[in-house]
């Protein structure tokens, strides 16, 4: 479905899991709001759309992840402190997360994968190209790759997933790509699977957390059966967007950390913490004088 000129406007961001890769601490607290250094997961994503112009912000939450909701809105009290305390920087900090973009919140009652994920948003996103973001999945990059996939989208305006190449060894974790190179860094997509075999992977491209997808995806995920997991994959339904129209992958610039995971949750905060101007020149001192 070709969706004459519109630009993405709206993003999805699925936040209904559970988290199990980091329990305990996620018992309580949802993995969305795990801090690099010093900002939650789902506010570097919400940053990074609002920076590429997507600032209708749709978050899929599920029972526990209130916290995600008093995140986003105003905080009177804590104003009101910081403001007597008279922590100005601090206070307009604060301010300004709950001004980045209008977020709306949709339930996901029973956590059946990323395409259920997906299709429970869709009657807030009607038939308007959107895009979905992960949060897990940290990435720096100059140029906020949501922005460079709109550009994408504005010469190529179909599906367009986010692809890496990743060890052969590592295939098994992802959804996979088959396609043919079109452009720099850019495939027309001939094939999907979802986690497949190493010797079954049909290329070493894995689907990243980012993707622009048309408002035909809703009818093909409707059609998608439960899949692997007995969840609805987000891949299967892209596999079936597949039969209908084109859909295209592109190799974002940047460099991706899954904070999904322990090991790059712990190198993505080293690597925020060494930028970030307050406090990089003690923690630069601290590793250098590191013992273990």
């Amino acid at each position: 479905m070709k969706t004459n000129g519109l630009k993405p406007k709206k993003i999805v961001f699925p936040a209904a899991g559970f988290g199990t890769r980091f329990l305990p601490a996620t018992k309580s607290v949802p993995k969305e709001m795990l801090p690099i250094v010093d900002r939650p997961l789902i506010q570097n994503g919400v940053d990074e759309a609002v920076a590429s112009g997507l600032d209708e912000i749709i978050i899929v939450t599920s029972r526990g992840k209130s916290a995600i909701e008093d995140y986003f809105d105003v905080s009177g009290e804590l104003e009101v402190f910081l403001r007597d305390k008279g922590k100005d920087d601090l206070l307009r900090e604060m301010q300004a997360i709950s001004r980045l973009g209008d977020f709306t919140y949709i339930r996901q009652k029973d956590i059946l994968g990323l395409g259920h994920a997906v299709l429970c948003a869709k009657k807030l996103v009607h038939d308007e190209p959107f895009g979905v973001l992960l949060s897990d999945d940290i990435i720096d990059a100059s140029v906020p790759v949501m922005k460079q996939m709109i550009d994408v989208y504005e010469r190529y305006p179909y599906s367009i997933l986010a692809v890496e190449r990743v060890p052969e060894s590592e295939v098994h974790r992802y959804g996979v790509i088959k396609g043919e190179k079109i452009d720099d860094g850019l495939y027309s997509v001939s094939e999907l699977v979802e986690k497949p075999a190493r010797k079954d992977a049909p290329s070493n491209l894995a689907i990243i957390g980012r993707y622009i997808l048309n408002p035909g995806i809703f009818d093909s995920l409707s059609a998608t059966h439960l899949g692997r997991g007995g969840e609805l994959q987000l891949t299967d339904g892209i596999a079936n967007l597949l039969k209908k129209e084109p859909v295209y992958a592109f190799e974002f610039e940047g460099d991706r950390y899954d904070a999904g995971d322990k090991i790059g949750f712990l190198k993505a905060n080293i690597v925020f913490a060494l930028k970030n101007r307050y406090i990089k020149d003690d923690f630069k001192d601290f590793i250098g004088n590191l013992k273990v």
